[in-house]
């Protein structure tokens, strides 16, 4: 899959040349490189104290351009830090569930799921409909692996965003609520002057991410349509 400029990504560090450290992308079978500013703000007395060769890294895209990969570490929050590590830990689990059942066949099989998405988003949706994974793995071990994901606690990762929407016109009110129409999976709440708590919980992190952008993207339009004033507040 092509990343985007934003995405953040795991990494493990290959080397350091001078100072330039070069990274190896998880799952991607890429390579990025993070220049000496996009290390840590401020000045930088030792690089070592923030990278060695094989620490696992999460990085932020920056920009790509054929094979080059532009990274910074940064520009990552410690609450994006948090979501795509707990997404690896996740992701170790289902492959460790994968091999318990599918013993040799594991690595074709999972060549074949990251062809197309990510290995807990495919057996998150496998659970609502096995079809897919049926015909990857046979009925029989399909089942198998259903019945372990299920009796695994779910844990789930909540995800928040800030935003300010206000508006001058004398049916204020009537305007805000018709712009915060939502859907029943995403909790909002008034915090004061116009600053508005958008939260949700999901068992995949990425998705949830993805479906509050979603839902943001829609306020944003409808405050534009509306001639309200909307501001996502970044952390």
């Amino acid at each position: 899959m092509a990343l985007e400029e934003g995405e953040i990504v795991l990494c493990t560090v290959e080397k350091i040349v001078g100072t330039v450290v070069f990274v190896v992308i998880d799952n991607e079978e890429k390579r990025g490189s993070i220049i000496l500013s996009e290390i840590a703000p401020g000045r930088i007395r030792n690089l070592r104290e923030y990278v060695i060769p094989k620490k696992r890294i999460v990085c932020k895209v920056l920009r790509t351009s054929g094979e080059t990969i532009s990274l910074s570490l940064r520009r990552v929050t410690q609450k994006e830090k948090k979501e795509v590590l707990e997404i690896h830990n996740q992701e170790k689990s289902y492959n460790s569930i994968l091999k318990s059942i599918l013993k040799e066949k594991t690595d074709k099989v999972l060549e074949e799921i990251l062809k197309k998405e990510r290995l807990s988003t495919f057996l998150q949706e496998a659970k609502e409909n096995p079809k897919e994974l049926e015909n990857l793995v046979g009925k029989e071990d399909s089942k198998k692996i259903l019945n372990i994901l299920k009796e695994q606690k779910k844990k789930k990762t909540i995800i928040k965003k800030i935003i300010l929407l206000r508006t001058t016109e004398p049916r204020g009110v009537e305007l805000i609520k018709e712009i915060l129409k939502k859907p029943e999976n995403i909790e909002i709440k008034y915090l004061a002057a116009g600053k508005y708590s958008l939260k949700i919980e999901s068992e995949d992190a990425k998705k949830g991410d993805q479906e509050l952008k979603n839902f943001i993207e829609k306020i944003e339009q409808k405050t534009k349509e509306l001639g309200a004033y909307f501001e996502l507040k970044e952390k």
